[in-house]
């Protein structure tokens, strides 16, 4: 439990930032998924399209602190050379 005004403010902010955040990954995997789903049908076009709708999101997510920089590009990374191996 929070002994000082400051702790219990620290506990309210920090659940409000938690719903903001869980919102933030939750939008980043749907977008991850419809990318997934693209190349697993194997329609390179979709695919395609699906990246680049899905590639800012994740890097936002890199910039508003919900993943690590060096996490998002990997995922973008891994995710753009699936793509490219589609034929």
């Amino acid at each position: 439990m929070a002994n000082s005004p400051q702790a219990e403010k620290r506990i309210r902010r920090n659940a409000r930032r938690a719903v903001i955040n869980k919102s933030r990954v939750s939008r980043i995997r749907t977008f991850v998924r419809k990318v997934e789903e693209a190349i697993a049908s194997g329609d390179k076009s979709v695919a395609t399209a699906a990246f680049e709708a899905a590639q800012p999101e994740i890097m936002r997510g890199a910039t508003k602190g919900v993943l690590h920089k060096k996490t998002a590009s990997r995922k973008v990374s891994r995710l753009a050379s699936r793509v490219k191996a589609l034929a």
